[in-house]
């Protein structure tokens, strides 16, 4: 018998032996362990519950999906919380926001072809198993609705033996699809390829990076303006941790007329934000840029937005560069932007909203604004990926 002490940030369960990490337990568990490593209850927690999703047990999609909700709201907020104390930065953290299941509008799905047909899902934890996943609780109804469709589309688009990838973003018109496949698109298969699209209302179908047919432009709605990002882009997970994001957003850049968004990825910021503020935006991928760009030159009611594509690593905005600005958003990537939070620092700007994906290189750039002279007013914990180790951050600093 074994008694469990805790969770790691990736949900494992602590041993009281200091050694072993157990999945799918909880805190103040007895389990017994088989030598084959199978892990049975022998008294449960309060907080234990029956998995909503059948393919639980097999698939890795998802991690939590023993707890209640309250459990897992409260286990990702400490687990922001732990990396915040590792910094010695205290603030005010408001309640988890989550959303709700079934509604994820975009993931990256494997596939492969069987002998009956194909299987589409996704794999076991830690290994290269596909699990096939017809009744998944994590995406949206749309898009489950197009898993036959989806496993069509594998059995043209795979070998015999090699897995694909089917990256498919749910839009307003219709399927995003991006390919990633060893086959090589044939000027005979592009053709099959544009006739599947047409009958089966895809709005756009990508091959790797080559697009094969764009039956109606895939748009997604920031605010009010609609942007066609390119294939592959950057997307919130869902839209519901979208707008949670968002409201943080505007509630901690409300008092700010001229606003500087860095990694602006296609405008999920930028445009909402520019219904009542000159916005400047600032990111990496040229393509991402130009669709932001399009979809405000297209949109109606907005303030003057400018942008540019820039490296923020390799040259983030110097302090000359943002005296300009009475606010900055920022949304890094999971490394964090310690370059750009280091010129921010040294800026004159008084207010920044920074969004995270990473508590921990979070709570590191927080320390630099601290530093600098900013408070951190409070702490949003956003959870979009339901039932996974993931978790997102946003922050409201202003300078003291």
């Amino acid at each position: 018998m074994a008694m469990i002490e805790g969770l790691t940030h990736l949900g494992l369960g602590k041993v009281d032996d200091g050694r072993t990490l157990l999945p799918r337990v909880l805190p103040g568990e007895e389990v017994a362990v088989a030598q084959d490593g199978s892990v049975r209850i022998v008294t449960p927690s309060t907080d234990r519950v029956a998995a909503p999703c059948k393919h639980y047990k097999n698939c890795g999609g998802c991690a939590m999906q023993h707890a209640t909700d309250a459990f897992v709201a409260n286990w990702k907020l400490d687990i922001v919380k732990k990396a915040m104390a590792a910094q010695r930065l205290e603030t005010v953290f408001r309640d988890v926001i989550t959303s709700p299941a079934r509604s994820r509008r975009r993931a990256k799905i494997a596939g492969k072809r069987t002998k009956s047909g194909a299987m589409l899902g996704f794999h076991a934890k830690g290994t290269n198993t596909l699990i096939a996943t017809p009744e998944c609780q994590l995406l949206t109804p749309a898009l489950m609705d197009q898993f036959p469709m989806l496993e069509e589309l594998v059995v043209l688009a795979a070998s015999r033996k090699a897995e694909i990838a089917l990256t498919v973003t749910e839009t307003a018109v219709g399927l995003d699809i991006r390919v990633d496949t060893e086959k090589p698109l044939t000027p005979s298969l592009r053709e099959e390829l544009a006739v599947f699209a047409q009958s089966r209302a895809i709005a756009r179908l990508v091959w790797v990076d080559e697009p094969v047919v764009t039956m109606q432009p895939p748009v997604q709605v920031f605010g009010k303006t609609s942007v066609v990002p390119p294939s592959g882009a950057f997307l919130q997970a869902t839209k519901h941790g979208e707008m949670a994001l968002l409201d943080a957003v505007e509630e901690i850049t409300a008092k700010a007329d001229r606003i500087v968004d860095l990694f602006a990825g296609a405008g999920t910021f930028t445009l909402p934000l520019a219904a009542r503020a000159e916005v400047h935006a600032v990111e990496g991928e040229a393509d991402m840029i130009a669709a932001l760009d399009r979809g405000w030159r297209e949109g109606r009611e907005l303030k003057r937005v400018t942008s540019e594509t820039r490296d923020l690593f390799r040259r983030p905005l110097e302090p000359d560069e943002l005296k300009k600005f009475d606010a900055a958003v920022i949304d890094p990537p999971r490394a964090g932007a310690e370059a750009q939070i280091a010129t921010l620092a040294e800026s004159t700007i008084r207010t920044v909203a920074m969004v995270s994906c990473n508590p921990v290189t979070f709570a590191r750039d927080a320390v630099t604004l601290e530093k600098a002279g900013f408070s951190l007013n409070w702490v949003q914990v956003v959870d979009q990926f339901r039932w996974s180790a993931h978790v997102e951050v946003v922050g409201s600093f202003a300078r003291k």
